[in-house]
């Protein structure tokens, strides 16, 4: 009996063995492996991407200019309060004041420039805290700034919000209830101030080509899953297949075994091998400060941490590429086509792009849901689309993860199911 039971185990993993062998054994599924690395080594080389300009006012790119960068930007670390606010400010209008500045000759301005890459992050937040409107910006308008003002860089984030949502002009006036509106003031009303400023070019390079490298990944991984079911139909081979001892229950189990190994393997190695090239390239600093350091997070309603939105950003795409992929093998064991299933990832993640044009809040909160999200959850953290739930005000990446978590963990048994009846 013993000896039987060790048979059976040793049956379930040579089953699973042999589903993800065929998948990797085809001309196609090599393809696509290559593909993937290809993918991979795109990303890392746009987010190695650099500029650095040395007080030459050459351009310098690689891992020198990173390291220069970083450098620069080190001295400036530290608490972002109103006296190093002040600083900045007397920084920069010292460098307006050289010659160098006010020249008209572009190599010149080059050399103004590069004495203030030191502090060019904290430019771009004063781009956005001293606007005129919280949608404008004017990259200038730091030139201009008295030091004095340094005292309303953060309560101008809070009052330009307000202004914004009670200007009966501006569609947000209209766009968002009460409560959403509240909601808004709150979370900005309890960001704690003031930040922790550090450099933070390795998380904005990640940040900025990981959606990229996560959508090619996940259209890559449904062509490779989208045959596990419709191969057998495609080679007739399913009336063999559904004859035998196994072939509804263990068998089918192991197709389902092989699409989760896939994805789950396809997915770390690609991700992780990303997240460590770029901040081993980069560095890793910064990651304990807010996203609203990033100034392109500054906006954000979610007070969270670097690594927080890091965290976020894996997870959700993790579960994002589960969710297409469990789709993908859905509409092939229904269709018994890999045709019509391996399009699915790509209208999930392509068709969003052109809805989006149409100017509408109810199309914003449908598209705010739509599990592309989650492939991009570093884009949906600066979205203002929130839902009234339960009397409650909550943002779409809450959501996003409970609700793809859980139809994620329908769909396993489902298309389980669904292919054994077949």
């Amino acid at each position: 009996m013993f000896s039987y039971i060790i048979s059976e185990k040793r049956q379930v993993r040579m089953m699973f063995r042999y589903e993800v062998k065929k998948v990797f054994a085809k001309t196609g599924g090599k393809i696509a492996l290559l593909l993937l690395a290809g993918v991979l080594v795109m990303a890392c080389w746009f987010a190695a991407d650099v500029l650095y300009v040395n007080e030459s006012g050459e351009y310098e790119y690689g891992i020198t200019a990173a390291r220069k960068l970083r450098e620069a930007q080190k001295e400036w670390m530290g608490t972002l309060d109103e006296e190093k606010l002040r600083r900045v400010i007397e920084e920069l209008r010292r460098i307006d004041a050289t010659p160098q500045a006010q020249s008209e000759d572009v190599n010149e301005n080059n050399i103004a420039y590069s004495w203030q890459q030191g502090v060019l992050g904290i430019r771009w937040l004063m781009v956005y805290a001293y606007a005129d409107g919280f949608r404008d910006s004017d990259y200038f308008r730091p030139d201009s700034l008295d030091p004095e003002v340094a005292s309303a860089f953060y309560s101008n984030r809070i009052r330009l919000l307000k202004d914004w949502l009670v200007d009966e002009y501006d569609s947000a006036y209209y766009k968002f209830s009460d409560a959403e509106k509240a909601f808004l003031i709150k979370q900005y009303e309890t960001l704690e101030t003031p930040f922790y400023y550090d450099y933070l070019e390795g998380w904005k390079q990640l940040f900025a080509w990981y959606p990229m490298a996560a959508m090619l990944t996940m259209i890559i991984l449904g062509y490779l899953v989208s045959g596990i079911f419709a191969n057998e139909f495609q080679w007739k081979a399913d009336a063999i297949f559904f004859t035998t001892m196994h072939g509804r229950n263990k068998a089918v189990a192991a197709k389902v075994k092989a699409e989760f190994g896939i994805v789950t393997v396809i997915y770390w190695v690609m991700i992780l091998l990303y997240t460590a090239f770029v901040l081993l390239y980069l560095g890793a600093d910064g990651a304990a400060c807010p996203v609203q350091v990033n100034w392109e997070s500054w906006k954000c309603l979610y007070n969270i941490k670097i690594w927080q939105e890091y965290a976020l950003l894996v997870i959700g795409g993790y579960v994002g590429c589960l969710f297409i992929s469990f789709l993908v093998m859905f509409i092939s064991a229904k269709g018994k086509s890999a045709v019509v299933a391996v399009m699915t990832p790509v209208l999930l993640i392509f068709l969003p792009s052109f809805v989006g044009n149409i100017d509408s809040d109810v199309v914003d909160k449908i598209l705010g849901l739509l599990p592309d999200q989650l492939l991009q959850i570093n884009r949906a953290l600066g979205y203002f689309i929130l839902y009234e739930l339960g009397g409650k005000v909550v943002g779409a990446v809450p959501i996003l993860f409970v609700l793809y978590g859980v139809l994620t963990l329908v769909l396993m048994p489902t298309v389980y199911k669904v292919y054994r009846k077949s």
